[in-house]
């Protein structure tokens, strides 16, 4: 490396929607001739990309702030992304830092970075841009996330990121096909497609089983991945569609939230449990051995027992092994911030540690089922103990022992044993 040349160092919190945009801002910094290193190895830019989806996530941001500062005292720092745009004000005033880009205004990076003291806050409501993005090798990945949408016309009562991202828009079919087609020239082997509310993906007349369709006839594409999909969006027949291609995974992330009705009914979510149980049903039935992962707010404002209990039962019942729980988080400009009744702090961690333990158990159980079973998986790295990891098809990791290097490649596997929720393997010849 010219010892001249700039640095920029890329930090990135939050979603896979965060990661693919990262990965395009590393790309524009290496177009303009800057090399991408850490922290700590005197870089001229910091760029760090935020996320404000609960009150812990935007504290994890301040901090990583203040280490950019102390560890790269001499660098301009830039912060980007949900928590830029939702905090603008706080950030520039209680941080100092050189600049502020939300989620709207990342898309003109280099136009102020040169120019700091130009720059200013553009309201997110009025700007309908699409900031394209995808991953790229250089940043070490094999499976590739590829933004097909961003925003949300939802207005979920304790969701802060349509605030933060903006309405719904989506990039072209052709636009995204073009974006694929960069992403399997580079040698990626499977692509997830991301975006806050894909299951919204329109693009005139064409929607979300449309592209798909569109995506799954590129040649050189081995394997399609979703990332998360509102239930009501995951029809019978977009089902039916996607498993009549041995190219899509069978891994179904579909946030649940509550599994109480009046619960769901004061989030304002889309759907009642009936409706969220058919299609749990509808996914085994058309992959039966599909990984099902699903998101739980516990402690929402007026959540009894009861309420509590009703999601305990369901998450239970239902064939879900990916679970996320998370407490409820109060964010300001949202219409549960004001909710009466809200939970206390104990009874929501309890809550919380119950659901995890349920969801490891789960998971647990799901790797055992996988034992003797053979799947294509795609190896990503070596770990710390020699093993090579990679990914089933349902989203479960697999360690294989083996000298030879397999990143990168998919290789035909039987399961012999499940050591938790990890699965020891062997090549099948």
């Amino acid at each position: 490396m010219n010892v001249n040349q700039k640095k920029v160092a890329i930090e990135t919190l939050g979603c896979r929607l965060n990661i693919s945009e990262s990965g395009t801002f590393a790309d524009q910094f290496r177009e303009r001739g800057y090399a991408i290193g850490k922290l700590r190895e005197n870089v001229d830019v910091v760029l760090i990309n935020t996320c404000c989806v609960t009150q812990k996530a935007e504290a994890t941001c301040r901090n990583l702030i203040r280490k950019a500062k102390n560890q790269a005292p001499k660098a301009k720092i830039v912060v980007v992304g949900c928590y830029a745009q939702t905090a603008y004000d706080d950030i520039k005033k209680n941080l100092d830092v050189d600049l502020v880009l939300g989620s709207f205004e990342k898309s003109y990076l280099f136009k102020y970075l040169d120019e700091i003291e130009a720059t200013h806050a553009i309201h997110v409501e009025k700007n309908k841009n699409f900031f394209s993005s995808r991953s790229t090798k250089a940043e070490g990945h094999t499976r590739a996330f590829l933004k097909i949408q961003d925003g949300c016309n939802y207005v979920c009562s304790y969701c802060i990121i349509p605030r933060a991202r903006g309405e719904s828009r989506s990039l072209p079919v052709h636009e995204v096909l073009k974006e694929a087609t960069l992403v399997i020239d580079e040698g990626f082997k499977e692509i997830i497609i991301t975006g806050v509310n894909i299951g919204d993906y329109k693009d005139g007349d064409k929607n979300l089983l449309d592209l798909t369709n569109a995506l799954l006839l590129l040649k050189k594409l081995e394997r399609l991945r979703l990332s998360s999909i509102e239930p009501n969006m995951l029809t019978k027949d977009f089902l039916q569609t996607l498993a009549s291609n041995h190219k899509v995974m069978d891994h179904f992330h579909v946030p649940l939230q509550s599994g109480d009705d009046e619960i769901l009914q004061k989030m304002r979510r889309k759907y009642e449990v009936k409706d969220y149980e058919q299609v749990i049903k509808n996914i085994k039935a058309y992959f039966p051995n599909a990984g099902v992962g699903a998101d739980v707010i516990v402690g929402f404002p007026g959540e009894t027992n009861q309420h509590y209990q009703n999601t305990k039962k369901l998450i239970e019942a239902l064939p879900i092994t990916h679970l996320h729980v998370f407490p409820f988080s109060k964010r300001k400009k949202t219409l549960a911030f004001s909710m009466p009744d809200e939970v206390n702090d104990k009874v929501k961690k309890d809550r919380v540690l119950e659901l995890i333990e349920i969801g490891e158990k789960k998971l647990i159980q799901f790797a055992k089922d996988q034992e003797g079973k053979t799947f294509k998986v795609l190896f990503e790295k070596r770990n710390k103990n020699g093993f090579f990891e990679g990914f089933t098809s349902n989203f479960l990791n697999v360690l294989l022992e083996t000298k030879e290097d397999l990143n990168n490649q998919i290789i035909k596997v039987k399961i012999k044993k499940a050591v938790r929720d990890d699965l020891l393997g062997e090549i099948v010849q």
